[in-house]
């Protein structure tokens, strides 16, 4: 394998699997890839850019919301924009994926709108995943069209082990026939709404015939796990596991599942409706327009009411019609996106970055 130009990631979190998925086709084609996960670090790496060297940023949020006050955060704004400049003089250039519309714990709004301003000023190519990402964002800041480019987030074909069978995971946690299992699986943080899922839950006694039982995995802060346990319904039962999800785990929690609910506050890209897809589980999301827009002709996604979403959920939940769904409703979904296909067409950004340097 020939050594090839390097594109260095930021934050650089080797456990983040849509980071690895990313970068299957590029490495195959001599890339090399490094990367950081604090600000000074950051620095560093863009003062050593030289020209054909890639600088691709994910999420922003280590940049200036980790600043201790406000003024520092402008700076960081600032001192980047310059680092940017002078790495970008060098030849190298910028890429900057939009994950989230804002991160999700804002300390330094004004700073984060600048630094979205920067990096949109910089960057050669703008990666979004949803296709409704600029009008989104139209409020924060401005996306050049001609810089931005959809490359759907990959699905996670082959990432997880999926030989446990369903039956073998429902019994793993002791799930009867007559039980209907609600999954939510990820990080338990306020934005992620909980609170409203345990709500619209209370109220509900049956679902297709069957009892609900709501099964809860993820890392959560004791303070979380505190409001779960105020907030419970009597008579819910719940299968909870307050702790990172191993790798091993997963498919787990998914093959138990009869539907995966995503209650979300605030969302721009979802990687867990795509491993909900990859796990063939059907699943139910906030009905945000960008969203609907996006995955309306999908059989196996329902959405609800985010104006009233309590009673919304809790009607969709006790109204589900996700009967006669099969294997082809979800692969058609996730056929197109598996992950070496997009990081075939990550790989191909990058070549035309590289080539028009040498050019």
């Amino acid at each position: 394998m020939r050594n090839g130009p390097h594109v260095h990631v930021f934050p650089d979190w080797k456990d983040n699997p849509y980071l690895n998925l990313l970068s299957l086709a590029p490495t195959a084609q001599g890339f090399q890839f490094s990367g950081r996960t604090t600000y000074p670090s950051l620095l560093a790496t863009l003062r050593d850019l030289r020209r054909d060297d890639t600088m691709h940023f994910h999420w922003t949020a280590p940049i200036v919301q980790s600043a201790p006050s406000r003024w520092k955060a402008l700076r960081r704004v600032r001192t980047l924009a310059a680092e940017l400049d002078a790495a970008k003089s060098r030849g190298a250039h910028v890429i900057w994926t939009i994950h989230n519309r804002m991160p999700h714990e804002l300390d330094h709004p004004e700073a984060e709108r600048k630094l979205y301003g920067v990096l949109a000023d910089a960057a050669d190519v703008i990666h979004i995943m949803s296709p409704a990402t600029a009008d989104v964002l139209a409020d924060i800041v401005h996306l050049p069209e001609d810089k931005v480019l959809q490359i759907p987030h990959p699905s996670y074909a082959g990432v997880y082990d999926t030989e446990i069978t369903r039956a073998q995971a429902r019994e793993s946690m002791q799930l009867a026939d007559n039980e209907y299992a609600v999954l939510f699986l990820g990080q338990v943080r306020p934005y992620k709404g909980i609170d409203m899922l345990l709500a619209a839950t209370a109220g509900i006694t049956r679902v297709d015939g069957k009892r609900p039982v709501l099964l809860l995995a993820g890392a959560a802060s004791p303070e979380a796990v505190a409001q779960f346990d105020d907030l419970r319904p009597d008579g819910l039962r719940t299968v909870t596991s307050f702790t990172p999800v191993p790798d091993e785990e997963i498919a787990r929690w998914y093959r138990a599942a009869d539907v995966a609910v995503f209650p979300y506050r605030a969302i721009l890209n979802s990687g867990s409706v795509h491993l909900a897809a990859t796990m063939h589980v059907p699943v139910i999301l906030p009905g945000l327009p960008h969203l609907t827009e996006q995955f309306r002709e999908q059989r196996w996604v329902r959405f609800f009411d985010t104006e009233h979403p309590v009673d919304s959920l809790r009607s969709v939940l006790s109204d589900q019609d996700f009967d006669g769904l099969d294997e082809l409703d979800f692969e058609r979904f996730t056929a197109p996106i598996s992950p070496w296909r997009v990081s075939q067409r990550y790989g191909d950004v990058l070549r035309r970055l590289s080539s028009t340097q040498r050019a």
